[in-house]
Order: structure tokens, then C-alpha cells, then sequence
């Protein structure tokens, strides 16, 4: 029979009443000739509530606790729901990350997975039962107990999809991908189809869909991948390679991140190894910077702008302290108040004039713009929080969006 893999969110089990709705419509598929794992997250907010006590408890708690802490919340819906598919009559068994084999490689709070074996998961199916797996976690080369980062149960179900060659299907409180964040533009339409390449810029930019690494993995492995909603029959949207029709549409979608912060460096001799080494020492810490942008030499002295996640701000302030001490022209400033809008498509590649119509858009509606960063196909601004809404109506209309 043939293999599937789906994966639910926390809003999808949140309560018991909801977890016997899954268990049932994992019985449905079941009856149609399917073999299945299903990957879960924590139930509701529960990772939250954990968070919220460790913080309670300490105001800097150590990484390590918190993986073992937040690893919890995931064994109480595997368990869950194994015991509501028994109950009516599906076999099911549970398996945590670090039980099933799930190794990865980083740093505490926002491993990688660097391997899986699929050794239990299809001795499991081999006798005829469902897999339950915990996502968002796994173990280390030292045995230590990791998690994935916020998401991260998308990067375990695509994981397993890619290593059992099967479809993954992640079910969530959306019925499909928008153009926009319905949320932030009600008249967003949904995508039918999306190609990867766009479905990745849109994640790494802020539409909090799909974990961006679950979808490296799915384009890497060719892994058919599909998100609907958790409830019904209602056709959701595939993510899949790259077509010629999805280059008709100039822009696919709009993304927009609130959890980012910026550091302009001032005073910065123009030197690209000092340059380089800040850069260095602030990857040491696992920091993803994102958009970089430098001025034009004045007096051998260069300006540097970059933005990196909210959240990352005061480890990259420490390694900024030492270069005001060695450097004495140097100096830097924060802001931790930045919209990061986002505009992503295909059809950038083959249609030109997007960045000049863009650059109108904003001008027309005097939206200023501060860091612009492109690639082949997105164009991204940082603006100001208040114009936000502003820069999304209007990009909307202009592009049919």
C-alpha cells in the first residue's frame, strides 16, 4: 500500500475533542488504502506556556533545559492521539524524535536534522500499524535531546516524506497558500499551485505557513507537498517544481515580517577583513543576518545596514561592544521597530520593470524605505511599522493580488 505522510499543527489538536477528529479522519484515509505516519506538534500553545515558565523562573534559561523542557510538549500529543486511533480500532504507535532515530547537528533551540532512519517506522507499518511521530525534535551526537526551532515539526514530517520517497500533507487552521496573509489583506486569493523557489522566499520572509527548511528539504528530495486545512475536504495548495505557467504572473505573493530587527554600523574603516571578521563573529553565534546593505566609501569609511531576527539582537550588541573599544571611529545603532515587506514571483525572472513599478508604488504613497535587498526573484524593503498596511493595500490592487 502506498506510503503518506501528514503532519498537524497545534491548533489541529489543541483540545481532546480536536485529536479524536484527527484520529478519525486519519481512520478515513486509512480505510483507502493508505500506510501512515502522522508528525504533531504540541497541542495549542503549549510550548508557549512552557517557555513562559522557564522564563518565569530565569531570565536568560540555559538552552540545553530548554530543549528538554519545550520536548515535552510534542510526547503528550503522539501519546494522545495514539491512544484516541487504538481506541477506534486504528493500531497506532508513538515514537519521540530521539526515539525514532531522528539525529541532527547546531546549536540548542534550533538544531538541524542531519539524518533519520526509517529502520522502526516501517517495521511499525510492516505490522500494520500508523506511525505517530513527535516533531521538532531529536537528539544530538552527544545524546542530548534538540529541537528544531519554531516550526520545526514541518522540517520533521518533510524529513520522513523524503526519506520514505512518499507525499507529505500538512494540515493546519489554513486551507492553502495566499498571495497574502489573509489576516493582513482580506481579499488575498488563494494559490492552487506554487513552485518551491517561490514558496521558500515567501517562508524565509515571514509568512508563517511552512517552516523554510521543510521546504529546502521537499525541493532537494522532489517531495509532493501539500498544505490544506485540518478539517473537511476543502482542495488545498501544492507545492511542487516548476512550470511554465507559473511564469505569466509577474509577482506570486507578498510577505511581510514583523520579527526582525536592524543594525546600522557607522564608522566601519573600509577594510574587508575587519569588515568580514564582524560578519564572522556574529555567525559564530548562529545568527542568520538577512538583508545587508553598504554605502559608498567617504574618507576611507563605510555605513553597514543589516537586519536579523528580533530575538538575536542583544547576543549581536555584545559583539558589537568590542569593536567600539578597538575602533574609534566605530559605532552603531538598533532598531527593533521594523516592518520587512517582501515581494516574491517567478516571473520576475523573464518580465523586467517590477523593481521600477515597485519603486513608484512606494513613492506614490510616500512610503520611505530604508535597506532594499534583490534577488532573482523577490525584491525586499524595510519600512516603517505605521506605513505597513499602506504598502500592502497598494502593492495589492496594483498586482491583483
Amino acid at each position: 500500500m502506498p506510503i503518506v505522510v501528514q503532519k498537524y499543527g497545534g491548533s489541529s489538536i489543541e483540545t481532546i475533542e480536536k485529536i479524536r477528529s484527527v484520529a478519525n479522519r486519519i481512520s478515513e484515509r486509512r480505510k483507502k488504502g493508505y500506510e501512515m505516519v502522522i508528525v504533531v506538534s504540541a497541542m495549542g500553545k503549549t510550548t508557549d506556556y512552557l517557555i513562559d515558565m522557564a522564563y518565569q523562573i530565569s531570565d536568560s534559561p540555559i538552552e540545553r533545559e530548554m530543549d528538554v523542557l519545550m520536548a515535552t510538549g510534542e510526547q503528550v500529543s503522539i501519546s494522545l492521539l495514539s491512544i484516541a486511533l487504538n481506541e477506534i480500532g486504528i493500531e497506532a504507535v508513538s515514537y519521540t524524535g530521539p526515539q525514532l532515530g531522528i539525529k541532527t547537528e547546531g546549536y540548542h533551540t534550533k538544531a538541524r536534522i542531519a539524518e533519520i532512519s526509517d529502520d522502526i517506522i516501517l517495521d511499525a507499518i510492516s505490522n500494520g500499524k500508523v506511525v505517530i511521530v513527535a516533531g521538532f525534535q531529536g537528539v544530538n551526537e552527544n545524546n542530548e535531546i534538540t529541537t528544531l526551532g519554531r516550526g520545526g515539526s514541518d522540517t520533521t514530517a518533510v524529513a520522513i516524506a523524503a526519506k520514505l520517497g512518499c507525499p507529505c500533507e500538512i494540515y493546519t487552521d489554513v486551507d492553502g497558500i495566499y498571495t497574502i496573509d489573509p489576516r493582513l489583506y482580506p481579499s488575498a486569493k488563494k494559490l492552487e499551485t506554487i513552485s518551491y523557489e517561490e514558496m521558500l522566499e515567501l517562508a524565509s520572509s515571514g509568512a508563517g505557513v511552512l517552516h523554510p527548511r521543510s521546504i529546502e528539504l521537499a525541493e532537494i528530495y522532489k517531495v509532493p507537498l501539500t498544505v490544506a486545512l485540518n478539517v473537511g475536504n476543502i482542495k488545498g495548495t501544492v507545492i511542487k517544481e516548476l512550470d511554465k505557467t507559473m511564469e505569466k504572473t509577474a509577482i506570486t505573493g507578498l510577505a511581510v515580517d514583523n520579527n526582525e530587527a536592524m543594525i546600522t554600523l557607522n564608522g566601519v574603516p573600509h577594510n574587508i577583513k575587519i569588515i568580514a571578521d564582524i560578519f564572522a563573529k556574529i555567525a559564530e553565534l548562529d545568527i542568520n543576518i538577512d538583508m545587508i546593505s553598504q554605502t559608498t566609501p567617504v574618507n576611507k569609511l563605510v555605513s553597514i545596514s543589516f537586519t536579523l531576527p528580533k530575538n538575536d539582537l542583544t547576543q549581536a550588541i555584545d559583539v558589537l561592544e568590542k569593536y567600539k573599544e578597538e575602533i574609534f571611529t566605530f559605532s552603531y545603532e538598533t532598531f527593533d521597530n521594523i516592518t520587512k515587506l517582501s515581494v516574491i514571483g517567478i516571473g520576475m525572472k523573464s518580465q523586467s520593470g517590477v523593481a521600477s513599478k515597485m519603486f513608484n508604488i512606494l513613492a506614490d504613497n510616500d512610503i520611505p524605505v530604508h535597506i532594499i535587498t534583490t534577488s532573482e526573484i523577490k525584491i525586499s524593503y524595510v519600512i516603517n511599522p505605521e506605513d505597513q498596511q499602506k504598502a500592502i493595500e497598494s502593492i495589492a490592487r496594483e498586482y491583483n493580488l
